[in-house]
C-alpha cells in the first residue's frame, strides 16, 4: 500500500486500472468488512432477477445499496421509499462503475416511528386508490353454511374460533393453514384468499360462505405482514365476504380497512360469523306462536264477517218469488198477445194485398190508352211505335216488382205467423204435458199446486199428454175442456 502512496515520482511505479481498483477493493473491504448504517431510503429498484437495488440517503450524501434474491426473500419488511432504515452489511467496490456499494445483509425500520410513518404512508395510498370504500363492502351472511378460516393451524386462536362456533351455531369450517408472522406470512395469506374464491361452488370441495382472517396480538413488527400490500388487496378483492380478526383490540392493520368487517378478537370473529342456535330456536318458536295466534285472530274475523254478511243476504226461496209473479203475468198475458198480433197482421196482409189486385193494374193500362189514343193524332207511326215499346217496357217492369214486392211480402208474413204459430205451440201447457208433466185437479176442477192440498182432497183427477186419469172419488160426466194451468202447476 506504501507503493501506491509513495512521493517518489521517478521511481513510481505504473499500475493498471484492474490492479488500482483491485487495490481500492480490498482496503475498503478490509477496513469496513461489516457496518451499519442508518439512512432514508431512496430509488427503490427491483428488476426480473429478484436482486433489489437501493439508495441509502441522508441530507447530503448517497450510497448505492444492493440487496441478493435470497437475502431480500428473507426480509420481515419490504423496503419502500422514504422508509427510514437500518442496514447491516459490508462495503464493497464495483469496479465497472468505480463506484462504492453496501452489500446488505439485513435490513431493518429505524425503530417504531419510521413503521407508522411508512403505515400511514400506504394507508393513505390505498385508501386514495378506494380500496377503503364502504360502497365496496359486502353484506356478511346471516346463517353460513361453511366458514374459511385463514390463520396459524398450531395456534391457541383456531382453537378458540372452533370453540366459540361450536357454543353458539355448530358450521363446516375450513382451516387454510399459513404462517402469521414473518417473511411468509404476507404471501401466504393473499393466496389463502385468493385460493378460497377460486373454489367452484358445488364442487369437491365446497366454497365458503365467509372468510375469516385471524391472528392473536403482538407488537406492530409480529403483526407486519398483515400490512402488506398484496394482503389488503386480496381482501378487497374477495368476493366472499370477509372478516378481519388479527390482533388484540387496540391493534389495526390495514388488512382491518379492507375487509367487509372487523372484528377485536378472533373470538369475536367467531361471534359475528353465526348467531345462537338457542337464540334462534326460541325466537323461531315466538315466532309461530305469534303466527299460530295471528291466523286464528284472521279466521274468526273473517268468520264473523262471513256470518254478518250472510245475514245481509236475503232468504234463497224469497229471491225467486218475484220472478215466478213476473213469469205467471206474462204467461197469462202471452196468449192475448199472440192471437192480437196475428190478427194486426193478417189487416196488414190483406190491406197489402188488396193493393195488389188485377183490376187497379187493368184500370191503369185503360187509363194510359186513353191518353195514348188522344196523343195518336199528333204522333207519326214511328213514334207511336217507340214511344208504345218503351211504356210497354215500363209496364212489365213494374209488373215485375209489383209480382215480386208482393211475393215477398207474402211470403216474410207467412214466415212469421209460422213462427208465432209454433211459439205459440210450444208455449202452450200441452207441449209441457208431452215433456212427461202433468196437471193434478181436485174435486172441483181446481188444479191443485201442492202436496198438502192433495191429501186433503177426496179424489184426483191427473191430465196426461193423452188423456186423463182419476184416482178416488165418484165418477162424472164429460168435461168441458181445459183452461191451460198456470205456471205453478207444474211438478
Amino acid at each position: 500500500m506504501s507503493d501506491l502512496i509513495d512521493d517518489d515520482t521517478g521511481n513510481t511505479p505504473e499500475f493498471t486500472v484492474s490492479e488500482i481498483s483491485g487495490a481500492v477493493k480490498r482496503v475498503i473491504e478490509g477496513e469496513f468488512g461489516f457496518v451499519r448504517i442508518r439512512g432514508e431510503l431512496g430509488r427503490v429498484s427491483t428488476p426480473r432477477s429478484g436482486h433489489v437495488y437501493l439508495d441509502l440517503k441522508d441530507d447530503r450524501s448517497v450510497i448505492s445499496g444492493i440487496l441478493w434474491k435470497g437475502t431480500a426473500a428473507r426480509l420481515d419488511t419490504r423496503p419502500e421509499e422514504g422508509m427510514e432504515v437500518v442496514v447491516t452489511g459490508r462495503l464493497t467496490t464495483f469496479p465497472g462503475q468505480s463506484k462504492y456499494q453496501i452489500v446488505i445483509d439485513d435490513l431493518r425500520p429505524a425503530g417504531l416511528g419510521a413503521l407508522m410513518a411508512m403505515l400511514e404512508k400506504r394507508k393513505a395510498a390505498m385508501a386514495a386508490e378506494g380500496l377503503f370504500a364502504p360502497e365496496r363492502k359486502q353484506p356478511l351472511p346471516y346463517l353460513p353454511e361453511i366458514i374459511g378460516v385463514v390463520t396459524s393451524p398450531s395456534g391457541a386462536v383456531i382453537r378458540d374460533i372452533l370453540h366459540r362456533l361450536r357454543d353458539r351455531f355448530p358450521s363446516k369450517v375450513l382451516i387454510w393453514p399459513v404462517a402469521v408472522q414473518g417473511a411468509k406470512c404476507a404471501p401466504e395469506v393473499a393466496r389463502a384468499i385468493a385460493g378460497f374464491n377460486a373454489l367452484a361452488p358445488g364442487g369437491a370441495l365446497p366454497r365458503p360462505d365467509l372468510l375469516i382472517v385471524a391472528r392473536g396480538g403482538g407488537s406492530v413488527e409480529d403483526l407486519w405482514g398483515f400490512n402488506e400490500e398484496i394482503v389488503v388487496r386480496a381482501a378487497a378483492a374477495s368476493r366472499i365476504p370477509l372478516i378481519s380478526a388479527v390482533g388484540h383490540e387496540t391493534d389495526t392493520t390495514l388488512i382491518d380497512f379492507a375487509s367487509d368487517r372487523r372484528a377485536p378478537t378472533p373470538t369475536a370473529a367467531a361471534e359475528i360469523a353465526v348467531p345462537v342456535r338457542l337464540d334462534l330456536l326460541t325466537w323461531t318458536g315466538e315466532a309461530r306462536s305469534r303466527m299460530s295466534r295471528a291466523m286464528s285472530q284472521r279466521l274468526e274475523t273473517r268468520a264473523q264477517r262471513l256470518r254478518d254478511l250472510a245475514r245481509a243476504l236475503p232468504r234463497p226461496d224469497t229471491l225467486l218469488d218475484a220472478p215466478r209473479q213476473r213469469l205467471d203475468l206474462l204467461g197469462d198475458r202471452l196468449p192475448q198477445a199472440l192471437i192480437r198480433s196475428a190478427d194486426r197482421r193478417r189487416v196488414a196482409l190483406s190491406r197489402i194485398a188488396g193493393a195488389l189486385r188485377p183490376s187497379l193494374l187493368r184500370r191503369t193500362i185503360a187509363h194510359g190508352r186513353e191518353a195514348l189514343g188522344r196523343r195518336a193524332d199528333r204522333l207519326t207511326l214511328r213514334t207511336i211505335r217507340q214511344d208504345l215499346t218503351r211504356k210497354r217496357d215500363q209496364l212489365d217492369q213494374l209488373a215485375t216488382r209489383l209480382e215480386d214486392a208482393r211475393t215477398r211480402r207474402l211470403d216474410g208474413t207467412r214466415q212469421r205467423l209460422d213462427g208465432l204459430a209454433r211459439l205459440l205451440e210450444t208455449l202452450s201447457y200441452k207441449a209441457t204435458l208431452a215433456r212427461g208433466y202433468a196437471v193434478v185437479r181436485g174435486e172441483d176442477d181446481q188444479v191443485l199446486t201442492s202436496a198438502a192440498r192433495a191429501r186433503a182432497a177426496s179424489g184426483l183427477e191427473i191430465e196426461f199428454t193423452d188423456g186423463r186419469y182419476r184416482i178416488g172419488g165418484a165418477a162424472r160426466g164429460p168435461r168441458k175442456p181445459t183452461p191451460a194451468p198456470k205456471q205453478g202447476s207444474l211438478f
